[in-house]
Order: structure tokens, then C-alpha cells, then sequence
């Protein structure tokens, strides 16, 4: 898909962004010399690896062939939140009655919506703009970048010669191999944010937290939206508690969710697509105006000459690295998308860290590591971090459970918002934290907290000690705390506390 397809419509804020991640008047250096390192790809990864060693003095290039940004600003993260605000904000108005607050439904206009989030993508691209790259010393180049060698790189008709070399090109949508489809024609993440009209009725294929995010966003701005999901239920790889929560809320917005079918083929008729789904041998038809495909990632492997640089690589996974994020050829890195099982952007952010110390220092700095949370960005919000149950089933440990639910606690209460959890699993017979889940109004801004007790080995124990203000969510994690140091009261020890009471008084 070519980059100019991500930047329709050409409005101004449109013209803005173009102008700061791919200028048209754009002329790359003349190389000079060898590069301590040569980054292909400008997405989160690439730009925290180039920016970072070009800051501690390393000569730098920086190659992308796209939009300078990656997915994260310009069809992922900032415009999907842009839409997910509008969207909670229409869902105010509609359930403002319930606190006493009455006014008519909500009339969204949806061009402004989409408006709004083109302004505030425009706005935050300066930073990761060419300008600012050669600012930092990096010299950017735009165009495909191959290997040409083992410490070569070919951009258009100049070669660059390397020390080391990053390739952090990220993933794309997948095709899916459904009869059909492609004819039919589909909105994937990088042709959704261009729309400027509301599709009427919206078809989303896939109940992973890209699909469940949109299917609810679209849904509470007006959209019919008809969410299927071949498993037998969405957000399959959390907690089922936590995913039957999301998935009630995305109910009581009006999606409607077909879980645990297959898809045979889609079709049109007029100007309507027809998804045509089988369960249980019996088939049906789902009829919309346009279809969304929200599941599936695809490494961006094609074009970069991996063989001419010895870097071992497949189509599904992407390309190999070690737990240094080392390729097959020691003087190749890589990180992001293009080689982690975390394909997030804080993800990205972290890798490119490790890749800086391991490949321009002699660091030991290991991937595996990384304490890594994630969350969706749904109402309420899912995030996790660490093991889960299943996990622990797996490696043969065990856990001590520790769950708070938000209907005992006072801020979800008068915020509304009952409906969710703080859950944090322990090390069996001790206070160290492997992992927890959160469903809650604000759950990716409440991680934060056991993410951080995790990384410094700050036991559930020592959080009981915290003071947190009252009221709020997160008084939640502190009550976990005091959960676990309920566990300490054992029937001795309640015993002797009340001889020496006794005694005392």
C-alpha cells in the first residue's frame, strides 16, 4: 500500500503531516564515510534507536520509505485514541440521565470528528519529523532500503556503509485468505483514519483489542457495527472474567457479536458486502456497508534483502534475533514489530533501548527482561502485565490470587464504573507480584503501578504501606496489599495477639 493512501483526505492538516514525516521536496545526504549505525526504519523502534545514538555521538543514518512515525502516529495509536475520546464522549452525553444530567442524544458529526483527529496527528508530528531527525545529527534518507552486502545498505543509487545496522520496518495488516474479500474490497488500520463519512453499518472481522477498540468506538458514534470473532469469545488471550466484562459493555453499546463461527466467503450485492459465516453447518449472512479487518499482523520483510546480509528471517515471525535482539549476522540488530511476540509501541521503545546498549557498546542487555504491559483501549479499559493463570498451569507454578473488584470500591461507585477488577497473582507463599490484570475506566493508566513493583521487586506487601488519595481507583492496588497481609494473620499468630491484648489490658 503506498504511504499517500494513509494521507487522504489532502486537507491541510493532512498536507502538514506529509510536510513534517515524508517532504516532497525531501533531497537525502551525500554518505560520508562509515556509520557507527544504520537504522531501516522510522517507526517507534527505529526513531528511539537513532535519536538515542545519535545523542551519545554515534554517526547515524535513518532509512524509511514510508511516513517517518510508523503505524503508532499515523494509523495506530494517536488516531485511534482520537477516535476512542470522541466516542466516550458521545456515550456521556447519551447515558448523562442516569446522574441527573438530562439532554438530547448526541449528534455527531462525524467529518469533524475525523477533523479533530487529523489537527491533533499534525500537531504531534513534529517530533517525529525529518527535520527534527537532522536537527539531532541523524542523516535521513527516504526511499526502499536494501542490503546489499553484509555491512551495506542500498538507498536508491547510494550505498551506506555500516559498523552495525538495526532493521526495525515494523508490521502491516495481514490479507486474510477469505474467498472474496479482496474483490469485495475492506478498511484494514491504515485506510480506516481516512474515511470522512460514518459507514452506516460496519462489519468488523476480528476480536482482538484492534477489533473490539473500533467496534465500540464506531458503534457509539452511530455506526450499526456487527463484530465476528471465529473463537469461541473476544480478546482471547486475557483472563475470560475480565473479557466477558468488555465484552458486556461492547453489548450494551449495541454491538453485536458473533463468536465462534467460521467465515466462508464475502460477497456483494449492490452496493451492500455480505460476510457469509457457518456454525454448527448452518449458514448465514451478515450485511454491511463496509468491512473492517482488525486481526492479523504481517511482517515487513519484502524489499530489504535480507539473504544478501546473511539475516535468517520467515513470513510469519519476522525476522530472528537472540535474546540481545542480535540477528544471524552479529552486526545486524533488530527490534519492534519486525521481531517481537509484543507488538506495541512501548514495546518498540524498550527494544530500541537494549539495541543502543548491545550493538554500539558491547552490552548484555536481554529482551527477556523486559517487564512488558498492554492494555485495550476499550470502556472499560483491559490491561496485563506478566503471568496468568494459564501461564503458570503451563510452567508448573504456583499462585496465590488476589482479587479486588471495583463494586467495593468508593471511586468506581460514584464514578459509575463498578463493573471491572484489580487482580494480582503472587508468588505461591510470598508477596512478589508475576503478573496482574486490570478492567477498569482507566486500567492502562493503573498498570503502571504493579508494572513498577514487578520491575524493582517490590512485593504486594510493601504497597499495602502506600498512601494513596481517597478517593480513587487505584486505592484498589493498596487494598490487594492489605489482602495479602490479611494471609500473614494465621490462626497462631491471631492467637498469641490476643493473650498479649488480654494481658495488656
Amino acid at each position: 500500500m503506498s504511504y499517500l493512501q494513509q494521507l487522504q483526505p489532502a486537507d491541510e492538516h493532512n498536507q502538514t503531516l506529509q510536510s513534517n514525516v515524508h517532504p516532497l521536496d525531501w533531497k537525502n545526504p551525500t554518505p560520508k564515510g562509515r556509520y557507527n549505525l544504520v537504522v531501516i526504519g522510522a517507526g517507534t523502534a527505529g526513531l528511539v534507536t537513532a535519536a538515542g545514538a545519535a545523542g551519545l555521538g554515534a554517526k547515524v543514518a535513518l532509512i524509511e520509505r514510508g511516513l517517518m512515525g510508523g503505524d503508532c502516529l499515523n494509523v495506530g495509536c494517536v488516531p485511534s485514541k482520537a477516535l476512542i475520546l470522541a466516542a466516550r464522549q458521545a456515550t456521556s452525553v447519551r447515558d448523562s440521565a442516569k446522574f441527573g444530567v438530562h439532554s438530547t442524544a448526541p449528534d455527531v458529526d462525524f467529518a469533524q470528528v475525523m477533523q479533530r483527529m487529523r489537527l491533533l496527528r499534525a500537531s504531534i508530528s513534529p517530533h517525529d519529523s525529518a527535520k527534527r531527525f537532522r536537527e539531532l545529527g541523524v542523516d535521513v534518507f527516504f526511499g526502499q532500503g536494501t542490503f546489499a552486502s553484509r555491512n551495506t545498505v542500498e538507498v536508491g543509487d547510494q550505498t551506506l556503509r555500516f559498523k552495525k545496522a538495526v532493521i526495525a520496518t515494523g508490521a502491516r495488516a495481514a490479507e486474510l485468505p477469505i474467498a472474496g474479500l479482496k474483490l469485495a474490497g475492506y478498511l484494514t488500520n491504515e485506510t480506516l483514519f481516512s474515511l470522512t463519512e460514518l459507514p452506516r453499518r460496519l462489519i468488523v472481522i476480528g476480536g482482538g483489542p484492534i477489533g473490539c477498540e473500533m467496534a465500540q468506538c464506531f458503534a457509539r458514534l452511530g455506526s450499526q457495527v456487527t463484530l465476528i470473532e471465529v473463537s469461541p469469545r473476544i480478546l482471547g488471550r486475557e483472563e475470560a472474567d475480565a473479557a466477558r466484562i468488555v465484552q458486556a459493555s461492547l453489548e450494551n453499546d449495541r454491538v453485536e457479536i458473533v463468536i465462534g463461527t467460521n467465515i466462508v466467503r464475502v460477497q456483494t450485492e449492490g452496493a451492500d458486502k455480505i460476510v457469509v459465516v457457518s456454525s454448527h453447518g448452518k449458514e448465514s449472512s451478515i450485511r454491511g456497508d463496509r468491512i473492517l479487518v482488525g486481526v492479523g499482523r504481517t511482517p515487513n520483510v519484502d524489499g530489504l534483502g535480507l539473504e544478501n546480509a546473511g539475516v535468517e528471517y520467515d513470513l510469519r515471525s519476522g525476522v530472528h534475533v537472540d535474546d540481545r535482539l542480535r540477528t544471524s549476522n552479529r552486526n545486524i540488530f533488530a527490534a519492534g514489530d519486525i521481531c517481537s511476540p509484543f507488538k506495541f509501541t512501548h514495546a518498540a521503545d524498550f527494544l530500541a533501548r537494549i539495541v543502543i546498549q548491545n550493538a554500539l557498546f558491547m552490552g548484555r542487555a536481554k529482551a527477556s527482561r523486559l517487564v512488558v504491559p498492554w492494555c485495550t483501549y476499550t470502556s472499560p479499559e483491559l490491561a496485563h502485565v506478566g503471568i496468568s493463570p494459564a501461564d503458570a498451569a503451563e510452567r508448573g507454578l504456583q499462585l496465590d490470587t488476589f482479587t479486588q473488584p471495583l463494586s467495593s470500591t468508593d471511586r468506581a461507585i460514584l464514578d459509575g464504573e463498578q463493573e471491572g477488577f484489580v487482580r494480582v497473582y503472587c508468588q505461591r507463599g510470598s508477596d512478589r507480584i508475576l503478573g496482574a490484570t486490570i478492567v477498569a475506566a482507566h486500567a492502562g493508566e493503573m498498570i503502571g503501578e504493579i508494572v513498577m513493583a514487578m520491575k524493582h521487586r517490590i512485593g504486594l506487601g510493601k504497597i499495602a504501606s502506600v498512601i494513596h488519595p481517597y478517593p480513587t481507583q487505584a486505592e484498589a492496588i493498596r487494598k490487594l496489599g492489605d489482602q495479602y497481609n490479611r494471609t500473614k494473620l494465621t490462626p497462631t499468630v491471631k492467637m498469641l495477639l490476643n493473650r498479649w491484648l488480654r494481658w495488656t489490658r
